[in-house]
């Protein structure tokens, strides 16, 4: 087949391990294009790059132009190059609603996501609470998704095995904690790449969700064990039944050096079994599965003694703000109804202090009394906002630079019942010290006051006094 005419698969998280090894194995059937935050050159089995942030709905709408197959790949667990208010939680439940509603509105004929294994019949970590959001978010804007749910992946720059192997080589003697016991499947890359390959533009797993593993159940301590023999070196492992989580993050970030934000929800998601309930989908694909023991070796040989991306930390000097919270909607409100209610409620809340003035229908301005001067300008993008979504744009006053794209949204997700009120490329005007301890902690603050304010409202908005109802009803 033709370069050209071959059918265009996008790999959102390209950077990542399972995106590097995945693409080389797509090459031979489709046009693979990595999403990329920065501009990069195509290789590897990229065909192209196209930059993207995600949490911009605008850049991934212009990123899936043309694009017929989606996989995607993203977490955002790894500590972030700018100051961020939020659960990582949350922050993956914007991004894949932003890929999501891009997919469906470029013509995506199809989603895959790899997901992780969830145990039954009990309460989930938040680590994997988060990926059964993530499937949500992603299955709810019409795009047939296709979910592969995997544990623990068997592969030499992958993060997770890279602090199982490092533990294992820097400690000839180990303390294991309970939940080494813990029987789990992981499963090898190079299988996981195969599956991926295999399902993508094949209708029969559309809205489909399969559990993949190898074919064997191990426990963790067993699988350190093995990457031990793999690596040719002796380790005495000893039962611990004092060490806590808390000692046990502690102790594998020492160890490891792997970031605290990143090791603490692994760590937390360890107390699950997760096993495999149906491995079907190898025997449909016609994919022999790598026993442990061997997709450990495999690992093993493609280590290059280099640290995965996620261990690099954030190292920048960028001065922007990421900001989001999470709040529950009264029964049959929207969005854009929260949004009505926010621009009321505020003055209402901090009336000794702040009024707002709206100078025309889609403009906002909040000023401090009795100083009379402006804080914050917001102007409402219509064209960008639904009912769903009502988008912000932060077009001036004294606390807030104004190049760049600074904005301020307010999104439904996860069926409905969920709001997300996000901050996005803020730039204070403030000293960054000052702007940390005074402005951020008091617009955390403020939400949480919203959120409560939400959680007590009626079906009812009252009209505050100033508005006339034909404004009102124009965010109605």
């Amino acid at each position: 087949m033709d370069r050209c005419s071959r059918p265009k698969v996008v790999i959102a998280g390209a950077s990542g391990f399972v995106g590097q090894a995945l693409a080389p194995v797509l090459e031979r059937s489709f046009h693979v294009i990595g999403l990329s935050r920065s501009v990069r050159e195509p290789g590897g089995g990229f065909a192209e790059y196209r930059s993207c942030d995600l949490f911009s709905l605008k850049e991934a709408e212009d990123a899936l132009q043309g694009v017929e197959y989606a996989v995607y790949l993203v977490h955002n667990m790894m500590p972030s190059t700018r100051f961020t208010q939020g659960d990582f939680a949350d922050l993956d439940v914007v991004c894949a609603d932003n890929f999501a509603r891009a997919a469906a509105a470029a013509g995506v004929k199809q989603i895959v996501f790899l997901s992780g294994l969830l145990p039954e019949g009990t309460e989930l970590s938040k680590h994997l609470e988060s990926r059964c959001e993530v499937e949500k978010t992603l299955a709810g804007h019409v795009v047939p998704l296709t979910t592969l749910r995997a544990g623990l992946i068997l592969g030499g720059r992958g993060s997770s095995f890279q602090i199982m192997a490092r533990l294992v080589e820097r400690l000839p003697v180990m303390l294991c904690p309970r939940w080494t016991d813990v029987r789990t499947q992981p499963v090898a890359l190079s299988d996981v790449v195969q599956m991926i390959g295999g399902v993508i533009g094949r209708e029969e797993h559309y809205d489909r969700v399969y559990d993949i593993g190898a074919p064997d159940v191990v426990t963790y301590k067993h699988m350190m064990a093995m990457t031990a023999a793999a690596m040719g070196k002796r380790r005495i492992l000893i039962p611990s039944r004092f060490m806590s989580p808390g000692l046990s993050r502690l102790w594998v970030t020492l160890i490891t050096g792997a970031p605290k934000a990143l090791v603490a929800p692994l760590v937390q998601s360890l107390r699950h079994e997760m096993i495999v309930r149906d491995a079907g989908l190898a025997e449909q694909l016609g994919i022999e599965r790598t026993p442990t023991r061997e997709a450990i070796r495999q690992a093993i040989a493609e280590t290059d003694g280099s640290s995965p991306h996620a261990f690099r930390g954030a190292r920048s000097r960028e001065r922007l703000v990421r900001s989001v919270q999470r709040m529950q909607l009264p029964a049959g409100w929207t969005a854009q109804r929260a949004a009505a209610e926010y621009l009321q409620w505020l003055p209402r809340f901090l009336r000794a202090f702040l009024r707002v003035d709206v100078p025309s229908p889609d403009c906002f301005r909040f000023i401090l009394e009795p100083l009379r001067a402006p804080l914050l300008e917001l102007t409402r993008a219509p064209g960008r906002s639904s009912s769903d979504r009502q988008l912000f744009y932060v077009t001036g006053g004294l606390l807030s630079q104004t190049h760049g794209k600074p904005r301020f949204e307010l999104r439904q997700v996860l069926g409905g019942r969920t709001l997300l009120t996000v901050v996005h490329d803020y730039e204070p005007r403030l000293p960054w010290l000052v702007y940390i301890l005074s402005q951020a902690v008091f617009h955390r603050w403020l939400m949480s006051r919203f959120a409560k304010h939400l959680s007590h409202a009626t079906t009812t908005i009252p009209v505050r006094s100033g508005y006339s109802m034909t404004e009102h009803e124009r965010w109605m």
